[in-house]
């Protein structure tokens, strides 16, 4: 097609390189006419393509004038800019011109025959080496991958969202692509700032509770093991008081869970889970011990993630196990030896994916409102209950499915998202006692006495009890992990890598590129490790501001460099105390 000189140059090339993209288009239906008689050049002597309407996209929308203010001036090098709709190119070809290479331009297009007349317009393969132009895939997990290896733009640069208005007059998925993409964005900003400033924290108790987790058993062999129950995941919302009464009748039929945090409310209410998980890192958790009955505990196992903070293990009266999860020692150390999962922002989604990872035969969430309701934000007995409160900055008006008006706040939203999120992979319905709050995408609302009626709140006979017996048993599958510690190699490593430096931060202008080699292979030994990775989380980050975000070196690099060192060296030698068994001693000690 002489309309599209570049078309089959752009797509052999992602072919070629198994792009992702390539194979979503192999799989798109599209009509090739549209993509012959819709293009032309309009009255402005440009390309343009005709809407169903007959009009153009660019007649009464000049690409001079829409695409101007797409540039930013701050920090374009460590930046990147997401765009959603490709038209003919104009918009992404006016962000790939005038950024530096560095800077990375993600395009998302929902229309098969509009990507294909953008591919077929310009000669891509020189940004698509380059690795700065990247055409994602409109999948929202494909989207949020992407976007979680941006960490070095969120740090050191700017991430831009244009949603392009011409692409806009062809149909509504446009914005409804750009507001998913904004969601992901703020999704991943929040769990940046708390893996950047919490890190330390959360891997700083997941190596204080290593040994402990080891002897507290494994939760390994628990996937599979709940065939035929039927599980409830019972959140602190107002509405929880209102069902409490005719929940105690299923104590039996069904599998209870809830968040640690839950448990105090249950208490109140004559509940008591069959066990209880812990996620917090914070010290905040530990509010919960001034409500909680230690006695009521004794028999209530808490699953609780290696990352909390050990005085909550200390504490807890009850049994415990400990659950490995993604972004410390588990994502690594612990993969080929135990269940490792990926908690999420909230106890909620990580019920809901361990549970599924055992294998319940269904899901049922109750008091899970994510609003205040009746001016109460929680239920009696919650450590962080509000009652009677005046309108509060961080609220926020919404309706709930009876077409109310209630309050939220951004901290319940975003919640709601990555349980909506979570629940898109669940292989069986899950359902809802509403009880009033906000509507839950993805799950069935029901009310209680339908639940009762359909089963719903029911177990296949003595499911429940083979299924409890089963976690307790995972407490004595406890094992020992010897690491040898690697601190004094290290130690050696960094300190040559310090003196060579030295050496070439005297003739700073002569010595540039050496420079960024040396800091280079250090940002590599940092992370080469997967012991110590998790716990040097900031440090490689702030090694990676040295390197891939830093453009010419400075007298005051070399400090930063020192402090790094400094920091990593210290870290390695508490994981090297609290972790690791030097084996040479260890077998000497024996003999």
């Amino acid at each position: 097609m002489t309309a599209y000189p570049f078309l089959q140059d752009n797509i052999e090339y992602l072919q070629r390189t198994g792009n992702p993209i390539y194979q979503w288009l192999s799989t798109q239906e599209f009509k090739e006419e549209l993509l012959i008689n819709n293009i032309f050049i309009n009255e402005l002597g440009i390309h343009d393509w005709r809407m169903e309407s007959g009009k153009g996209m660019f007649e009464t929308l000049p690409p001079d004038g829409l695409y101007g203010t797409w540039l930013s001036s701050e920090k374009p090098e460590s930046s990147a800019t997401f765009i959603v709709g490709a038209n003919l190119g104009y918009g992404v070809n006016h962000v790939l011109a005038n950024t530096p290479d560095s800077h990375k331009v993600m395009l998302i297009e929902p229309r098969a025959e509009m990507l294909l007349a953008c591919l077929g317009q310009t000669d891509y393969r020189p940004f698509f080496e380059a690795k700065k132009f990247h055409i994602m895939v409109p999948d929202q997990d494909y989207i949020y991958e992407v976007i979680r290896n941006l960490d070095l733009q969120f740090v050191y640069g700017q991430i831009h969202l244009k949603g392009d208005i011409a692409s806009q007059q062809l149909g509504p998925e446009y914005a409804q692509w750009a507001r998913i993409v904004r969601d992901k964005l703020e999704n991943f900003s929040l769990e940046l700032s708390t893996l950047r400033f919490k890190q330390d924290v959360m891997v700083g108790n997941e190596i204080r509770n290593f040994k402990r987790a080891l002897s507290d058993g494994s939760l390994k062999e628990m996937e599979g093991k709940a065939g035929g129950v039927g599980a409830v995941i019972l959140g602190a919302g107002p509405s929880l008081e209102k069902h409490a009464p005719d929940l105690k009748k299923s104590r039996s039929h069904v599998l209870y869970t809830c968040a640690l945090q839950t448990v105090p409310v249950l208490q109140n209410m004559g509940i008591k889970p069959h066990f209880c998980l812990a996620i917090d890192y914070d010290k905040t958790l530990l509010d919960v011990f001034e409500r909680l009955d230690p006695d009521f505990v004794q028999d209530i196992p808490l699953i609780y993630s290696t990352k909390v903070n050990p005085d909550i293990l200390k504490r807890y009266t009850g049994p415990t196990i400990p659950l490995w999860t993604v972004g410390g020692m588990g994502t690594y150390v612990m993969k080929d030896h135990d269940l490792v999962l990926d908690a999420g922002g909230n106890v909620s989604v990580t019920l809901s994916r361990f549970l599924r990872r055992c294998g319940v035969s269904h899901i049922c969430m109750v008091g899970q409102d994510y609003a205040w309701l009746g001016n109460r934000s929680h239920s009696s007995g919650h450590h962080s209950r509000y009652v009677d409160i005046p309108l509060q900055h961080f609220h926020q008006h919404t309706t709930n499915m009876d077409g109310e008006e209630i309050l939220t706040t951004i901290q319940y939203m975003t919640a709601k998202r990555e349980v909506e999120d979570d629940l898109r992979q669940s292989p069986f319905p899950v359902y809802n006692i509403y009880g009033g709050g906000v509507e839950i995408k993805g799950t069935k609302a029901i009310d209680i006495n339908t639940a009762y009626k359909e089963g719903i709140l029911a177990s296949a006979p003595g499911s429940v009890d083979r299924f409890m017996t089963e976690l307790m048993a995972c407490r004595d599958k406890g094992k020992e992990m010897p690491l040898e510690p690697r601190g004094p190699m290290w130690s050696t490593s960094l300190r040559n890598a310090e003196k060579h430096l030295a050496k070439l931060f005297r003739n700073l202008k002569e010595n540039q590129q050496a420079i960024h080699e040396t800091m280079n292979r250090v940002e590599m030994f940092i992370k080469q490790d997967p012991l110590y990775m998790p716990y040097l989380f900031n440090e490689a980050i702030d090694m990676a501001g040295l390197t891939r975000a830093k453009f010419e070196y400075e007298p005051k690099d070399f400090p930063e460099f020192k402090r790094i060192a400094k920091c990593v060296m210290k870290k390695v030698r508490e994981i090297d105390r609290l972790v690791c068994v030097d084996i040479k001693k260890a077998r000497q000690a024996v003999a």
